[in-house]
């Protein structure tokens, strides 16, 4: 073995060793202790809110905005966002009809913090997308269709 491959294994085994030792080893989600599986696996955005804890069908709200394009080129990375401006807003979710796990972002709000969230979705096809947001034990939605084309010309 020369010197130089040995430096590069020995000092990449090291950085592995350390970033283990500091807690830093790659976390996943399936493992988190708040991991709502149902949920995810939910089919359909009643199926999500079910499983989130609905006991009534969420209900469409005109304070609850949802951000996103109307088409979108290149759907592996879909800009999503959600703001709530209904007092109380505990979880707000984002939910893609035609998806194979309608449920694709998750987030809690702690108290005092804006209900304001954005991130990348994947989309499979075109697909209405809905935000879902949690105030006490009420759910309110709203939707937006988004359009997954080839080259972004709405065919």
């Amino acid at each position: 073995m020369e010197r130089r491959q040995f430096l590069a294994t020995g000092s990449g085994a090291t950085a592995l060793v350390l970033a283990a030792s500091a807690g830093l080893a790659p976390a996943h989600a399936q493992t988190a202790p708040a991991w709502n599986k149902l949920a995810f696996d939910s089919k359909s955005m009643a199926e999500a809110a079910k499983a989130l804890g609905a006991t009534a069908a969420p209900v469409e709200s005109k304070d609850l905005i949802l951000q996103a394009p109307e088409i979108a080129e290149n759907g592996a990375v879909v800009r999503v966002g959600a703001q709530s401006k209904i007092a109380g807003t505990t979880q707000l979710a984002l939910v893609v009809e035609k998806n194979p796990n309608a449920l694709a972002a998750l987030f809690d709000i702690p108290e005092g913090t804006d209900p304001n969230v954005s991130t990348n979705l994947k989309m499979g096809q075109s697909s209405n997308v809905y935000a879902l947001a949690k105030v006490g034990d009420k759910f309110f939605y709203a939707v937006k269709e988004v359009k997954v084309t080839l080259g972004g010309c709405g065919g």
